[in-house]
C-alpha cells in the first residue's frame, strides 16, 4: 500500500500550464503503475494517462494526448504531469492512483488501482 498526495493544481487560462505531482511514501512505490484520473463537476471520474512501474510505456487519453506529458522520478517518490495548452474542459479535479500491477489495456481501469489521492483542483479560465 501507498499514500499519494497531490499538488500543482491551481487557475489558469486557456492555453497555459500546470504541472502535477504526485508525491507517495512507501519503499515499493517504484514498483507501482501510477495513473492520472480527473473528475468534472456532474461528470463520470474519467482516466487521463498512465505510466508503467519503470517509466517504459506511458498511456494517456485521446483528449489530452499531445498535449499532457507523464513521468515519475522514483528516486523521489514522484510522479508528474505536465500540461500544456490547456482548455476549459480540462477543468476537473484530478487524481493519481497507484497500482500494484497494471500494463496493457489494464492501466486504462480505475479498478485496477488500489491506492488514491486526495485530488487537486484544475481551473482553466476562458
Amino acid at each position: 500500500q501507498v499514500q499519494l498526495v497531490e499538488s500543482g493544481g491551481g487557475l489558469v487560462q486557456a492555453g497555459g500550464s500546470l504541472r502535477l505531482s504526485c508525491a507517495a511514501s512507501g519503499r515499493t512505490f517504484s514498483t507501482y503503475a501510477v495513473g492520472w484520473f480527473r473528475q468534472a463537476p456532474g461528470k463520470e471520474r474519467e482516466f487521463v494517462a498512465a505510466i508503467t512501474w519503470r517509466g517504459a510505456s506511458t498511456y494517456y487519453a485521446d483528449s489530452v494526448k499531445g498535449r499532457f506529458a507523464i513521468s515519475r522520478d522514483n528516486a523521489k517518490n514522484t510522479v508528474y504531469l505536465q500540461m500544456y495548452s490547456l482548455k476549459p474542459e480540462d477543468t476537473a479535479v484530478y487524481y493519481c492512483a497507484a497500482a500494484a500491477t497494471a500494463y496493457g489495456s489494464s492501466v486504462y481501469k480505475m479498478a485496477q488501482y488500489g491506492d488514491w489521492g486526495q485530488g487537486t483542483q484544475v481551473t482553466v479560465s476562458s
